[in-house]
């Protein structure tokens, strides 16, 4: 037997397989007007075809809880009734075709308002028509020159935790089975636990406790209305690559940091942690290669009785099935060889001798 190919079971879940797609951007929804953030046919053609391949969980793009939070004007949202119709459909094709539908819910916080990659992922002024300004936990800028974010209020900490909340009640409308909560890359909630990133001298800045308090209020709130029997997903950056190099002295988070907040929130409901890292600082030096992430999410498992699933150069299926058997992680998450190839699972099934998942239709190909 694979042990790749074997159904991991989250609360009430059954997962087929442990091969996951990450989300991944695609800056394909419209942008202005009242389809602001609506999943079209692309995103639609673009995840089912996933299904057809037979990843087992798939989690859509970065959802933003709200219009500041998305990353680019052209990505998907979930703070309104259209946007929620939009992934309806596609959760309910994934759903047919045996694969789990997940979301990822998000705030870009300081990164927000960019451009899309191919047009250069440049930030896009206030000014702009298609631009607004961004906000973090203290005002600074991602990039030199960039808009300075606007620095985040207690009462806008506490209305974005709302907006996950409300977030998540409409993917359970939406039929998705699955919640990850993006704590990674950067984004707003990597943003308040990372000590790069959070200069705030109140109750959410300064010690570990404080610069995590945010996120677990985002678990909390979102845990809240999220049924007891769905299983809930935190994507983190184990390490902001700044300690793991000797001659750079400025402070972030660490791998040590992350296995301590994956013990918080697995008491706070979370299932299984998404082991990423990197974002917070755009001149960290990483160093990557084939799986150069998993010693992060072995770390973690070895270290909590959390579940992980790990990222990274995953692109042969005996590397991921090593992963998986020898116990460095309970999923493993693909993306860029998700796109360059839908049907990976399915190919990786046949090579590990295990059952390929293929459609009525396609089988006399095979």
């Amino acid at each position: 037997m694979s042990a790749l190919f074997e159904p991991l079971t989250l609360r009430d879940v059954r997962i087929p397989n442990r091969i996951w797609m990450s989300p991944m951007c695609q800056y394909s929804a419209p942008d202005e007007g009242p389809d602001t953030g609506v999943a079209g046919d692309w995103h639609l053609a673009h995840l089912a075809s996933r299904a057809v391949g037979g990843a087992g969980l798939i989690f859509t793009e970065a959802a933003a809880v709200n219009p500041e939070g998305r990353i680019s004007p052209a990505d998907l949202g979930l703070w309104n009734d259209r946007q929620q119709r939009g992934l309806a459909r596609i959760t309910g094709f994934l759903r047919e075709h045996g694969s789990v539908p997940g979301i990822q819910l998000a705030h870009a916080g300081r990164k927000a308002s960019t451009e899309r990659p191919w047009r250069g992922g440049r930030a896009i002024s206030p000014d702009d028509p298609y631009g607004w300004r961004p906000v973090a936990p203290s005002p600074v800028a991602f990039h030199d020159g960039d808009p300075t974010p606007a620095e985040l209020t207690r009462e806008q900490i506490h209305g974005i935790a709302d907006d996950f909340a409300a977030a998540a009640r409409r993917a359970l409308d939406a039929g998705f089975q699955v919640i990850e909560l993006h704590g990674a890359h950067g984004y707003l909630i990597h943003e308040f636990v990372s000590p790069h990133t959070n200069r705030r001298t109140d109750e959410y800045g300064g010690s570990f406790e404080n610069r995590t308090r945010f996120a677990l209020e985002v678990v909390d709130a979102v845990r809240a209305v999220w049924p007891a029997s769905l299983p809930l997903v935190y994507r983190v950056s184990a390490t902001d690559w700044l300690t793991e190099n000797p001659e750079d002295d400025r402070e972030g988070w660490t791998v040590d940091d992350t296995v301590r907040l994956a013990k918080e929130l697995l008491a706070h409901g979370v299932d299984l942690l998404d082991v990423s890292s990197g974002g917070a600082a755009p001149r960290a030096r990483i160093t990557t290669g084939p799986g150069y992430q998993v010693p992060f999410a072995a770390k973690v498992k070895a270290e909590t009785d959390l579940p992980v699933g790990a990222v990274g150069e995953i692109t042969q299926p005996r590397q991921a099935e090593e992963i998986i058997a020898s116990g460095q992680a309970d999923a493993v998450l693909l993306a860029r060889e998700l796109l360059r190839d839908p049907y990976w699972p399915n190919r990786a099934a046949h090579e590990l001798g295990a059952a390929p998942s293929w459609p009525d239709q396609y089988l006399r190909a095979f």
